[in-house]
């Protein structure tokens, strides 16, 4: 029987079902992105491979479970911004400081697909320097569909990425193609810093991105997008812009 977590909305957040100490709840408390893990994702954004991760917040409250709406707020629908970004996540059980590559991989509950969601206007010129505020709006981080220990899924550093949008690929990659792998990112991050359970950490995500294509190809109403990881499973969401 395949080992994994059914995520679910806890009041403003999600939560991990019976993943928590003694089979308690576990709360997604903290959401941490990293950019441009990617080398041909850096290069299609016209941008330098970063020498060390790349490292950014989103708010918590913004992540949806699979088959949520991903709503395009009114503030976003000019100029048209909203774009998909398919990922893989980790999911941490344990606090860990300072971890080896060896203990931070023991630390994780699992991994799960993601769809950081991102407003390109907000992110750079509405941004004041930051990331954050683009990256952070309502229903902007979809999780799920469920939670899979490694275990099942294996080596997290090596695992073919596919997004579709409305059926149609527009990313496909495989996690072995990241700058930071899995097991060197969440042990960087840790080096002086506490990452508390219920901890999410997005990976990066591959070239294919919306705003790096001609003509750029945004999120609009009705679209549907998917996020496939082998053997975690497919993350799947409507866009619905808001009136």
């Amino acid at each position: 029987m395949t080992r994994s977590w059914r995520l679910f909305r806890r009041e403003c957040l999600l939560a991990v079902e019976g993943a928590g100490p003694g089979g308690t709840d576990l709360p997604l408390v903290l959401l941490l992105g990293v950019g441009r893990n990617y080398a041909a994702h850096a290069k299609e954004r016209g941008a330098e491979a970063p020498a060390r991760p790349m490292l950014f917040a989103k708010n918590p409250a913004c992540a949806i479970l699979h088959d949520e709406a991903i709503r395009v707020p009114r503030l976003c629908r000019e100029p048209e911004q909203v774009d998909y970004e398919g990922e893989l996540a980790l999911v941490v059980r344990e606090p860990i400081r300072d971890a080896t590559e060896e203990r931070a991989l023991a630390a994780l509950l699992g991994v799960c697909c993601a769809n950081d969601v991102s407003a390109r206007w907000w992110q750079k010129e509405g941004a004041g320097g930051q990331f954050h505020r683009g990256k952070s709006f309502d229903t902007f981080c979809p999780l799920g569909p469920r939670v899979v220990s490694l275990e099942e899924v294996g080596d997290p550093g090596a695992l073919q990425l596919t997004t579709r949008l409305n059926g149609q690929v527009v990313q496909r990659a495989s996690t072995a193609e990241m700058l930071f792998p899995p097991a060197q990112l969440l042990a960087e991050i840790s080096q002086g810093a506490t990452i508390p359970p219920g901890a999410v950490i997005l990976t990066g995500t591959p070239a294919g991105v919306g705003a790096a294509r001609t003509p750029p190809r945004f999120l609009r109403q009705g679209d549907v997008v998917e996020v496939e990881i082998e053997r975690v499973g497919t993350l799947r969401n409507t866009v619905v812009v808001e009136e």
